[in-house]
């Protein structure tokens, strides 16, 4: 097929796109950013003529959308909306995290299960992708009401989910205590103990390390990248944004493997330490996260050398290694120049897609390392799915069995990416490997199985 006809595919699929879900700004980037590498594959694939594989995973199996009716400490009753995008389950269950904050919309999760499929993929494990979520925000709530309110969500959540059907995960303001809630009311509504959500306490069946995976996922993929370039972490300077249990994980194995991170941060701005965070700062990290606290400045108060930046973020700063570890579209074009003109050598999202479509092509024309979160993030969904298995035979893994299985889970992924990924000139195009590796695994199993 010439280039030209290729291009008139490109165009008129992400066409369709936008046309048939307007106003899903989100979603409508995520497809964008695999159709233009995914399309050009399909092409070289007569197996794949015709059968409209990447339409097929565009659209939802199904996606529920409900009233969350709940009561708060004055007894004044309050209305959230619920959503679950059951994405594709050509692999396996849905899976995917539920996510609790003022921005979740159709769009914001559509986006994310989109990702999901891809990223499951890529870990081969047996996960579908799906996501869920509210527009609920924990912030400031006490116990109960979040308790009152995840009762509530799960009361009509548990009629389309099981272990063998969707099993969700905590994302963004799910944590461990609402993990515990939505947990106690499935079990409460079905009268059965089943695996049915990950993430969950060690009390009760959770893994070890969970709460670190994808931070530690990130690293282990970032190590892989630098040996392409015969480099590892020792040494380097790192960069990462967020507050929260993945930047809280990259942090602490970059520490381990030699590496120095001098910048968090949070809605209010970001902090450079630049002795380092490590150490009982670490631990300072996620004292400040237990008591719902993401506030960067208040670091600054603990560690007085460090420095404050209001409303700023931290991509200014030198470095060797750039971690985004916080939300979708935090790292922008200016950024991405930044970063180039102070030396940077390796992007790697933690985040699920924190880079937009302008700077992810200013890293590729610039031969910058760079890695999309549904390849380098998938350490967490990789551990959440040796935690089903735990569960399916009953049995807990040490910590240091299930890290290994995690870093194994970890350089497979990035061979996968590497292989598809890599160019004439020997640089790889993560971008591209990353989404034609998930891209095909998915796509065998959707031939197999007929038109559904």
């Amino acid at each position: 097929m010439e280039q030209h006809e290729i291009d008139q595919k490109i165009k008129d699929f992400i066409a369709n796109i936008e046309a048939k879900n307007p106003n899903e700004p989100e979603f409508i980037q995520a497809v964008k950013e695999v159709a233009v590498t995914v399309i050009p594959f399909i092409a070289t694939r007569p197996e794949y003529d015709g059968m409209k594989l990447l339409e097929r995973m565009a659209e939802p199996e199904r996606a529920i959308i409900f009233r969350v009716p709940w009561v708060d400490d004055k007894g004044e009753i309050q209305v959230n909306r619920g959503f679950r995008i059951q994405m594709n389950s050509a692999i396996g269950p849905y899976k995917g995290g539920i996510r609790f904050h003022p921005t979740v919309n159709l769009s914001v999760l559509k986006f994310l299960a989109f990702e999901q499929v891809f990223k499951n993929s890529l870990t081969t494990l047996p996960m579908g992708g799906g996501k869920g979520g509210s527009d609920f925000d924990p912030q400031g709530k006490s116990d109960m009401e979040v308790m009152r309110f995840c009762q509530s969500f799960m009361t009509e959540l548990c009629k389309h989910i099981g272990p063998e059907t969707d099993v969700p995960a905590g994302d963004i303001g799910v944590g461990a205590r609402e993990i515990g809630y939505l947990f106690g009311q499935y079990k409460r509504i079905r009268n059965e103990f089943t695996g049915v959500l990950t993430g969950k306490g060690l009390a009760y069946g959770g893994s070890l390390i969970r709460p670190e995976a994808t931070g530690f996922g990130v690293v282990y993929f970032t190590e892989q990248m630098l040996k392409t370039i015969n480099q590892d972490i020792k040494g380097k300077i790192v960069t990462v944004s967020g507050f929260g249990n993945v930047s809280w994980g990259v942090i602490k194995k970059i520490e381990q493997l030699g590496g120095k991170t001098v910048t968090i941060s949070g809605p209010d701005g970001y902090i450079y330490d630049e002795e380092g965070i490590s150490g009982e700062k670490i631990d300072y990290l996620l004292e400040l996260r237990a008591t719902g606290n993401n506030r960067a400045e208040d670091y600054v108060k603990k560690y007085p050398n460090a420095k404050f930046f209001a409303g700023k973020r931290p991509w200014e700063v030198k470095c060797d290694i750039a971690i985004p570890s916080a939300t979708q579209n935090e790292l922008d074009l200016d950024d991405a120049k930044k970063l180039v003109a102070n030396g940077c050598i390796c992007v790697t999202e933690a985040a699920n897609m924190p880079s937009t479509l302008e700077a992810i092509n200013y890293f590729l024309e610039n031969k910058v390392l760079f890695s999309p979160g549904k390849a380098s993030n998938a350490g967490g969904v990789a551990t959440s799915g040796l935690e089903m298995t735990q569960n399916s035979i009953r049995l807990n893994w040490t910590s240091e069995e299930v890290d290994a299985r995690l870093k194994e889970i970890m350089i497979g992924i990035h061979k996968a990416c590497r292989d598809y990924g890599k160019e004439e000139d020997g640089y790889v195009n993560y971008v591209k490997g990353a989404n034609i590796a998930g891209f095909v695994k998915v796509a065998e199993a959707m031939l197999a199985q007929g038109v559904v």
